[in-house]
């Protein structure tokens, strides 16, 4: 009885309005290379806007899945892929085009519906290293966003005086 509890429970997960909608997001995304094109945009604005989609991936992980680990390797996914579309002089936007971090996330969430046991033992075994490396992320994050702030006001000097 119980694996049809769990089926069943698999089964209402991925005929979800959020999961459908979340895959169709991460094709959007990453297949026709959305992230990266409006990564272009510049000031960051473009990496943050994309960078917003990955809570819906988290709210699944967190609410739908209950599993923090998952949550905290998609929150570090995430925030890799921000930092290194801040990379300055389209350095990072190139980089964005092939780092597909929505895809990676829908790998994880997948893994977790479908129980798979070598993706959860490779979450929970990263689980930690996750949450260090999600504080590290974001700090890079912000002085990324510090030098862009300098470089602009540099060249704003340069360029107005």
């Amino acid at each position: 009885m119980k694996s049809d509890t769990s089926s069943q429970r698999k089964e209402r997960l991925r005929n979800s309005r959020l999961y459908n909608g979340m895959n169709k997001l991460t094709t959007y995304l990453d297949r026709y290379y959305v992230d990266g094109i409006a990564g272009l945009i510049p000031g960051g604005i473009g990496d943050a806007m994309t960078a917003l989609f990955t809570l819906v991936h988290i709210y699944f992980s967190l609410f739908r899945l209950h599993s923090v680990p998952l949550t905290l390797a998609i929150l570090n996914n995430s925030l890799r892929d921000l930092l290194l579309g801040l990379i300055p002089f389209y350095v990072g936007d190139l980089i964005d085009f092939f780092h597909q971090s929505n895809a990676r996330n829908m790998r994880l969430i997948d893994g977790f519906i479908n129980e798979d046991q070598a993706v959860i033992a490779d979450v929970n075994r990263k689980a930690r290293q996750s949450l260090i490396a999600c504080l590290l992320l974001l700090v890079g994050i912000l002085l990324i966003l510090a030098l862009i702030a300098w470089i602009a006001t540099k060249l704003g000097t340069i360029i107005f005086s």
